[in-house]
């Protein structure tokens, strides 16, 4: 491999805790000519940047005329999948250098990977002698690129890959993990909008931090000025959410204020059996109710919120997997679907997790930093939150509480396993405990408090069984609340005191942990709060990164 030339080595040893400049603008703006772009790179050395990233051989020729401290290199062109890649060829980096490029920068993400990206690094450190600089997203991604010679390993693309689109703001922490792991040092770049920032990157450990946007772009700082602005009155102002919880057996939809006021509302089956298409079509037509029936009324809906059976990756907006109680729903797209044909966002959320995300923006646990909802009704659910965050899991399939196993070998679960808490806190379970002449879990729990032994035992039995499946809950997450909802749960106010009992004798430390047991005030009409309150949750953080929906 051939060695970095003496010069070379210096000047980029000049950008150790420094500035580096990107100075790019898209085509059709005011800024889009390689002499403006000169002259904003001339402007940003002379305000002490040590260095400057450019888009193309004209820009970087220009650039090279007008400023003399090292120029990082890049080449932007649309690929056959249709997106952008960065640098994609060896010519495309040859152009650079031959314009006056002292380093090249390329796409080293698993798809840059997957189109050469590797060999290519290694070509062009080899053949011109410069510094090459791998543009990642993971740390997979970094290693990958460290192995194959990298001079540089920089953050550009964290946040823009499918991987990572989720991260919206800059992730000072990857930078840190980085720095830790890796020989090679790290370039900060990539949604970094302040000085402190900056800073807060090079004490992370980055070699050095570039910006580009923040400093480069008037159009875009001022676009963010307005944005920031009209927040404020966007904030202030009336929202109106179309919101559904679509279940086994019927579909709640309504529309709902941004203060959890339900203005409109309405119920229709769920065509459960029919397949993905009839139950995506099922939805469509049933928002369009929402939005019809809210604009009637002066209350036009402006986002969309589906609570849904299964587990939900909310980024995606898809369904990860769902039962047999919805065939085919697993994988279904359904903000991809649904966003098509209503030019409003919309927002997915498991049913059990929405629950517990109405529970925090208007239920009990607005003050509340560690949480566990339980949902008992024809199945057990939940959702919980941790320091303050909803925990989903890695691969959006947590919070399955109803399917702890509490009896080694016991009844078989519709999961496919057996001994699941839910087999034995479900409400055909409260009916099993209580037997004839019970044919419903609203009949036991009313017998129950007219005074009904046979009832009231079958209560307890039941109460003994959730005891149980909360106590590994409770030895695992330590929660300050735990809110029931769901049939079994409203009012039911014996199940409450029973389950407190039986805590208290297979809790470890019970009289020590101070958790609160409540039942939802917002149970009967918490599915379709907790769809509202994804979409208000996701219209707020859109709102705190001034961000539009597009």
């Amino acid at each position: 491999m051939k060695a970095l030339n003496a010069t070379t080595s210096g000047i980029i040893e000049s950008w150790r805790g420094n500035l580096i400049v990107s100075c790019q603008a898209p085509e059709g703006t005011a800024l889009r000519t390689p002499g403006t772009l000169a002259r904003i790179a001339k402007a940003a050395v002379d305000g002490g940047a040590v260095g400057v990233r450019a888009n193309g051989p004209e820009d970087v020729a220009a650039i090279r005329a007008a400023v003399d401290v090292p120029i990082i290199g890049i080449a932007k062109r649309l690929q056959a999948d249709g997106k952008i890649l960065i640098t994609p060829s060896f010519e495309s980096a040859r152009d650079l250098v031959e314009a006056g490029a002292d380093a090249i920068a390329l796409d080293c993400t698993e798809r840059g990977q997957r189109l050469g990206a590797l060999g290519r690094l290694t070509r062009i450190r080899a053949e011109f002698g410069l510094p090459v600089l791998a543009d990642i997203a993971t740390i997979e991604e970094a290693r990958a690129a460290q192995a194959a010679g990298a001079d540089f390993i920089l953050t550009t693309l964290r946040g823009y890959t499918p991987e990572t689109k989720h991260i919206q703001d800059f992730d000072v922490q990857f930078v840190r993990e980085l720095a830790n792991e890796l020989k090679t040092p790290v370039i900060a770049e990539g949604r970094i909008g302040t000085p402190q920032q900056a800073a807060a990157a090079i004490e992370a450990g980055a070699f050095a931090v570039i910006v580009g946007t923040a400093i480069t772009r008037p159009d875009a700082i001022a676009r963010s000025f307005v944005s920031e602005m009209g927040n404020v009155a966007r904030a202030n102002g009336p929202v109106y959410i179309a919101a559904v919880d679509l279940g086994g057996t019927n579909t709640k939809h309504a529309v709902v204020s941004q203060d959890g006021s339900l203005l409109w509302q309405s119920t229709c089956p769920t065509p459960a059996m029919d397949g993905r298409d009839a139950l995506l079509r099922h939805l469509g037509a049933v928002v369009a109710s929402c939005v019809r029936s809210g604009g009637e009324l002066g209350f036009t809906p402006e986002a969309v919120g589906i609570a849904t059976a299964g587990w939900v990756d909310p980024d995606a907006g898809r369904v990860v997997y769902a039962t047999g109680n919805l065939p085919g729903w697993t994988g279904a797209p359904i903000r991809t679907e649904l966003e098509r044909g209503l030019c409003l966002p919309v927002s997915v959320e498991n049913d059990a997790n929405a629950m517990a995300v109405a529970e925090k923006r208007f239920g009990l646990g607005q003050a509340v930093n560690d949480m566990i909802c339980l949902t008992l009704g024809t199945g057990v659910g939940g959702g919980c939150y941790i320091n303050g965050r909803l925990s989903r899991g890695s691969y959006f399939l947590g919070n399955a509480f109803g399917h702890v196993a509490i009896e080694p070998g016991g009844l078989p679960c519709t999961c496919g396993q057996s001994g699941c808490l839910e087999a034995y806190a479900n409400a055909a379970a409260l009916v099993r405990y209580a037997g004839s002449p019970f044919n419903t879990a609203q009949q036991v729990t009313n017998a129950a408090f007219a005074g009904n032994p046979q009832a009231r035992e079958a209560l307890r039995t039941y109460a003994g069984y959730l005891a149980r499946g909360l106590a590994i809950l409770l030895h695992i997450l330590d929660p300050e609340l735990v809110v029931l909802s769901g049939g079994i749960a409203e009012n039911n106010t014996a199940l409450l005191q029973d389950l407190e009992d039986d805590l208290g004798r297979v809790v470890i430390g019970w009289e020590q942990r101070f958790t609160r047991l409540a039942l939802s005030k917002i149970a009967r009409y918490g599915g379709v709060l907790g769809a509202a309150a994804i979409a208000l949750d996701d219209r707020d953080r859109r709102i705190r990164a001034g961000t539009e929906w597009t």
